[in-house]
């Protein structure tokens, strides 16, 4: 090899082995839905997507989708398959929180590694278009009359929608172990129940319901936040005398066992795309609220968050 030809080569490794971790890291970023298609983890997770591409903070970003068991399922395939993996997020949150708390699953959310909360979101009740009630207070007269008559659709068992119906049930005077709550794999399943007919209330983040509900698919009875959402012309259930506050949040995970400096370079990589113009419009649509927490903070966070919700469960009669 000439010499010339040989520095050429040294200098064009040398190049590439300087470039910034978080470029290479950020290749091809692999994003794990624990949920099916259509609910708030799936928009999440494709909305970060696309915001990462867009900021160029990833090449390309790949999907995979794994309802079940309040993100259980989907939290044990991420475990098992990705450990070390430097390109791997999962969407997560609220929900996982609770079904975890429920369902005690042989996974733990610890194994993986925390990276960023990213947004909170209130939930909406709703009503399919065809139901016989017409407002809250008359689904609360039904639900004291006969619990059982009530079915209540919406996530997985422990979600933030199941835990606000039995908040709502001991607030209104009803044993919250007798609400007659269905669980779906994910936001689609719960979508096409509550526009069938096939549950007397739904219930799910804003931003899943928004267009059916200004299409007049669904009526929209009640919101979970301590007072109404700009822009959002819903009660809050406190208005209806049910003092009832929910919040669900979202954020994502790294694999389990990836180093500091891969930790800090996925922390990175979701900073960026959240400060893209992709992101801020995503959110806007969506009505989320940005929330972001990452390192220690974030850490300290998820784990008050499950002594809360733990509390919270075992005060409405879920554990």
């Amino acid at each position: 090899m000439r010499r010339d030809t040989f520095l050429k080569s040294m200098a064009a490794l040398a190049a590439g082995a300087s470039l910034p971790l978080p470029a290479l890291a950020a290749a091809n970023v692999k994003m794990m839905i624990p949920a099916n298609p259509g609910g708030g983890w799936d928009n999440t997770g494709r909305a970060l997507g696309r915001a990462m591409q867009d900021a160029g903070a990833a090449a390309t970003v790949t999907y995979e989708n794994k309802g079940g068991a309040a993100g259980a399922l989907g939290l044990a395939q991420f475990i098992n398959a990705s450990k070390g993996d430097g390109n791997a997020l999962m969407v997560m949150g609220a929900v996982m929180l609770g079904g975890i708390i429920t369902g005690k699953p042989p996974v733990s959310l610890s194994q993986a590694t925390p990276i960023a909360r990213l947004t909170s979101e209130y939930n909406v009740f709703v009503l399919p278009a065809n139901s016989p009630f017409k407002s809250m207070a008359e689904v609360i007269a039904q639900l004291k009359k006969d619990p059982g008559s009530v079915k209540w659709g919406g996530g997985s068992r422990g979600s933030t929608e199941h835990i606000a119906a039995a908040m709502i049930a001991r607030e209104v005077g009803v044993d919250p172990a007798k609400i007659n709550y269905v669980a779906f794999r994910g936001g689609g399943e719960a979508t096409a129940a509550i526009l069938g007919g096939n549950v007397t209330v739904g219930g799910s983040g804003y931003s899943e319901f928004a267009e059916y509900i200004a299409t007049g698919k669904m009526k929209a009875l009640a919101i979970t936040s301590e007072v109404r959402l700009k822009g959002v012309n819903v009660p809050t259930l406190k208005e209806q005398g049910v003092n009832v506050v929910i919040g669900n949040w979202r954020g994502v995970y790294g694999a389990p066992g990836i180093s500091a400096d891969q930790r800090r370079e996925l922390t990175d990589l979701v900073l960026k795309a959240t400060k893209s113009k992709s992101w801020v419009e995503a959110s806007e649509k969506s009505n989320w609220s940005a929330a972001v927490l990452t390192g220690a903070a974030f850490e300290k966070f998820v784990d008050d968050e499950f002594a809360s919700l733990r509390a919270t469960m075992v005060k409405s009669g879920m554990v």
